[in-house]
């Protein structure tokens, strides 16, 4: 069965990627030996041709999603842009997305927004004076059985949440069917992820659900509706 429900994501989390989680000793609350698994946590910096944008802190799998969907929920990219590269180095901890024009973030990058995560997450530039100008899909559809099942598939899945805890999960779902599932430290690095992904595969984002372990703060409404998604869900 557990099986079956890890087959139906498109794409899943790996607890067992050695890159990921760690083994650390310990002692209980009676003073023996135990081992416990913590998630591993490193520095991304994110280049947008030679421009340096940001450096997020990541577990450091699926960096070219990440960076992708960070400059999307940014503003730096356009659905419609065209990417000519993704470069990304493991040992300087650096991704670079290139485009075929020359880019200039200076201004951009001056005004910042913080917003309401609970690792104070930044909006740069221009971004919230266009917020208000996006329409979603109309018609978009919800029901509460497809949620219960999302919840029971979601929860059946082997992840770095039941290995290691302390992690942020963002499924991206079709009906009660979920596609994609990720987790990082940030959740809101999870949801960029989710937008790179949906970017370089052609994913229309109208008919999906965006569905999140953690707290809806607003730097995850922001990303849900820049990503086009109509329907933002939480446990």
């Amino acid at each position: 069965m557990l099986k079956t429900a890890a087959t139906e994501f498109l794409i899943a989390p790996d607890p067992d990627d050695p890159r990921l989680v760690r083994p650390v000793p310990g002692m209980d609350q009676d003073g023996k030996a135990v081992e416990q698994y913590v998630v591993t946590e490193r520095p991304l910096t994110i280049f947008l041709n030679a421009q340096e944008i940001v450096t997020a802190m990541t577990i450091g799998d699926h960096p070219d999603w990440l960076a992708i969907g960070y400059l999307l929920n940014q503003g730096m990219l356009k659905a419609g842009d065209a990417v000519t590269g993704i470069d990304y180095d493991d040992d300087l901890g650096a991704v670079v997305v290139r485009t075929p024009g020359e880019t200039n973030f200076e201004e951009k990058l001056k005004k910042r927004i913080q917003t309401s995560g609970c690792a104070q997450g930044t909006m740069f530039g221009d971004l919230m004076e266009h917020f208000g100008t996006i329409k979603l899909p109309a018609g978009a559809v919800v029901k509460t059985s497809w949620l219960y099942q999302l919840m029971k598939k979601i929860n059946m899945v082997p992840s770095l949440y039941l290995k290691a805890g302390a992690i942020h999960g963002c499924v991206l779902a079709q009906g009660d069917r979920p596609l994609v599932y990720v987790e990082d430290v940030g959740r809101h690095n999870a949801a960029d992820k989710i937008a790179g992904w949906m970017f370089l595969n052609g994913i229309d984002a109208g008919n999906k659900i965006f569905y999140t372990t953690g707290r809806l703060t607003s730097e995850m409404v922001i990303k849900c509706v820049q990503m086009g998604i109509p329907i933002l869900a939480s446990r």
